[in-house]
């Protein structure tokens, strides 16, 4: 049996979204220098609540990987940009 699959605009859906993320991918898809937005897989965590948000967490070959963390949960986050400089001066002014 096949994955379930589908492509909304930039966002490539292949796992559920955590409650709250698909806020930040709306805004993220906005961004000419993205390409495309593919969410990854859910982790749930054994330790406590810690921070609240999406996260920047480093550059990739093709652009950047992100953090979604929301209670005891975490979802990976990879986004494909022509210009990382953009992005990450786009990802700063809007999330802080």
């Amino acid at each position: 049996m096949g994955r379930y699959k589908y492509r909304s605009g930039k966002v490539k859906v292949e796992h559920h979204l955590l409650e709250g993320l698909s806020n930040y991918l709306k805004e993220i898809e906005k961004w000419d220098c993205v390409e495309s937005i593919i969410p990854g897989r859910i982790i749930r965590q054994n330790k406590g609540r810690g921070s609240k948000g999406l996260f920047l967490k480093y550059k990739t070959i093709t652009g950047y990987k992100l953090l979604y963390k929301v209670g005891t949960s975490v979802q990976e986050v990879f986004v494909v940009c022509r210009d990382y400089d953009e992005f990450e001066r786009k990802f700063r002014e809007t999330f802080g």
